[in-house]
């Protein structure tokens, strides 16, 4: 008689769902996440955890164009976990493209109150307001949901937390969902001088048009310095010169929750997704690097081009 196969523990689960989310296969992920929140609801574990999942689900989702489904994930994820920065980015991106200005506006001003520094609650909002003036006129703050107060001891305890926890979104677009904020482990000096060199030899290698072997370096890099925006810029650069698209989307997803407003990130990107025949997601790019540079003149000419293509 066949050994019944032990059940996976919610923590792989979670695990498997986070790498799934990592290679673009969100549908995997959610149902992986949806697992893990079977299993830990029924073992009545920390309340926090169980929002985490359901904020990671959320991400997925929301990545999937499954803005509805992505909303009620957040509001589990907030009862459960309140004032989760993640689960109001993500709910608050699902109404932006559900075209629910007001209440998006709410969330992205809430998780300004926990870190006025994410620079994407500062984009919806500016966003927001614009939407929301040319709907409403100038009254449209009096028809405004009431934005709740985060409490001060919340505030601290999550500017502590909001980057150790959740899952990471690497693809801030098309709702500006990143922070500038990453878990990498700061590397040590040593490590940082020897990243350095081999980034150095990666670049001396793209100039002889020698971009496999640049890659190998720029691989080694990482391995070294993880922080290091432009050793992903210059390795996706690479990839898209070997016509590895995929490869170049994840490395410009890293560049951007490293820096989201990296303006060689979001042209690669936007140049991958053009080869991979997502156009959508390509002029959302180009329109995102717009934001931070309007005069740009590649990102402008691409966008005139692809635009004719849709």
């Amino acid at each position: 008689m066949p050994q019944k196969q032990k059940s996976k523990s919610w923590v792989d689960l979670k695990q498997a769902g986070n790498e799934s989310f990592k290679t673009g296969q969100y549908g995997e992920a959610t149902n992986m996440y949806s697992q893990a929140i079977k299993e830990l609801e029924k073992s009545k574990k920390n309340p926090e955890d169980l929002g985490i999942l359901y904020s990671n689900r959320a991400a997925s989702y929301l990545k999937d164009g499954n803005c509805a489904e992505c909303v009620k994930d957040c509001n589990m994820s907030l009862e459960l976990f309140p004032f989760n920065v993640k689960s109001l980015l993500r709910r608050a991106a699902a109404y932006e493209a559900l075209e629910r200005y007001r209440l998006a506006y709410v969330d992205y001003k809430t998780a300004l109150q926990i870190d006025c520094n994410i620079a994407a609650a500062h984009d919806g909002t500016n966003r927001m307001t614009k939407a929301l003036t040319e709907a409403d006129g100038l009254s449209w703050r009096e028809k405004l949901p009431p934005i709740p107060t985060v409490p001060l001891s919340v505030r601290e305890k999550l500017s502590q937390k909001t980057t150790a926890n959740a899952v990471q979104q690497p693809n801030p677009t098309p709702q500006h969902n990143g922070t500038t904020q990453t878990n990498k482990p700061t590397p040590s000096d040593k490590d940082m001088k020897k990243g350095q060199i081999l980034k150095e030899e990666g670049n001396a290698l793209v100039k002889k048009g020698e971009h496999k072997k640049a890659i190998e370096k720029y691989s080694q890099s990482i391995k070294h310095n993880p922080t290091e925006v432009t050793t992903y810029t210059n390795r996706a650069l690479c990839y898209l010169s070997v016509k590895q698209y995929k490869d170049a989307v994840r490395d410009c997803d890293e560049a951007l929750m490293i820096d989201s407003s990296n303006i060689k990130a979001f042209y690669r990107r936007a140049q991958a997704h053009k080869e991979l025949k997502d156009i959508k997601a390509c002029v959302d790019d180009l329109n995102n690097l717009l934001k931070v540079e309007p005069k740009n003149m590649a990102a402008l000419k691409l966008l005139q081009e692809v635009q004719k293509k849709k």
